[in-house]
């Protein structure tokens, strides 16, 4: 990892990742959070899916919070995000939340959509 970061139940969040999502639910009415989450679909059979929800954490999910950023992933796609890395890049080809996977065998070139 290059900067620090915030490990729970072996899934990562960095520091631009959590810079990233506070400045994302400081524009949202309060109690808004960012939930990740794995879903069937995408180009190689899993996709990661970003939404902002209000809700409170539900008893199997975990929570990441850093500062004002806060995410929640339930329990189920955990298994597939066991010991990932959460980043946020901003390079020349634009901005993105990008999951390092150590689970994925493969990915697509999005980078949203992957295979176990």
């Amino acid at each position: 990892m290059t900067d620090t970061a915030l490990a729970t139940n072996d899934v990562v969040l960095t520091d631009r990742a959590a810079k990233r999502v506070s400045r994302i639910l400081s524009k949202e009415p309060d109690g808004t959070v960012l939930r990740i989450s794995v879903a069937g679909g995408g180009c190689s059979g899993f996709q990661y899916e970003y939404n902002l929800v209000q809700e409170k954490p539900a008893g199997d999910d975990i929570v990441l919070q850093k500062g004002d950023a806060v995410v929640l992933i339930d329990s189920m796609s955990l298994e597939f995000l066991g010991g990932a890395e959460i980043d946020f890049v901003d390079d020349l080809i634009g901005q993105s939340f990008q999951i390092k996977n150590p689970n994925a065998v493969a990915s697509c070139g999005c980078g949203t959509s992957f295979a176990v």
